[in-house]
């Protein structure tokens, strides 16, 4: 049976964002090819697409890894990923059906459901629901290039299943962000998507990262005009 590479690549990259392969963890070409059912070829290739995405680190001698990025890394992956997405939102407003909003407003309902601390908590289902969220957003942009930036970028980040780190409040205006940028798209508001969007990815950068770090202004009270 002949293995589609993209099969491969999807099923590799589910592994790491379900963390059963954490970041640093080594991608054994062997392993993975055994626990796929495929040879070794298109695991090969599928590592070497995970790497120019972002996911994977190939290092040289020592094979594949799970990529661990270092803080300054993260907030470049936030700051694309707020301005990447935030334009694509104002672009979706533009060219998104009613069918593609009536299926983002669901997932939204969805996540709301799942997200808030109770007894219906499930931190795995919005994982998966938040990526067709931002996903089917990408795809409304009716752009593939689009679509491919955002796909490379919340997966970089989705490996670090970011949720673990929201307190009650950041879990409850993510929520609350998916649903207004829903209603922004209904009423065809470019400027709002695109603004609830960047706080929606601001206030996940917050959680993750904590306070930024500010330079302290000189002291210039001795200085001589």
């Amino acid at each position: 049976m002949r293995v589609c590479k993209m099969d491969v690549v999807d099923q590799i990259r589910a592994l790491i964002v379900q963390r059963v392969y954490g970041p640093g963890d080594r991608l054994g070409e062997v392993e993975l090819a055994d626990r796929l059912g495929v040879s070794r070829t298109p695991v090969r290739e599928a590592l070497q697409r995970l790497a120019a995405d972002g996911l994977v680190e190939i290092v040289p001698r020592r094979g594949a890894r799970v990529v661990e990025l270092t803080t300054d890394e993260l907030e470049h992956v936030f700051e694309l990923r707020a301005r990447v997405e935030g334009m694509a939102a104002r672009r979706a407003a533009d060219s998104i059906t009613e069918d593609e909003l009536d299926h983002l407003e669901a997932l939204a309902e969805q996540i709301a459901l799942f997200a808030l601390p109770g007894p219906s908590q499930d931190l795995d289902a919005v994982y998966e629901l938040n990526a067709r969220f931002h996903q089917g957003l990408a795809v409304a942009t009716r752009s593939s290039t689009v679509a491919a930036t955002i796909d490379g970028l919340f997966h970089t980040v989705a490996v670090l299943r970011t949720l673990s780190g929201f307190d009650e409040a950041a879990v409850r205006r993510s929520v609350a962000h998916h649903l207004e940028i829903v209603a922004a798209l209904r009423a065809r508001d470019g400027a709002w998507a695109e603004s609830v969007m960047r706080s929606h990815l601001l206030n996940a950068r917050a959680s993750v990262l904590g306070p930024r770090t500010t330079t302290p202004a000189p002291d210039r009270s001795h200085t001589i005009p």
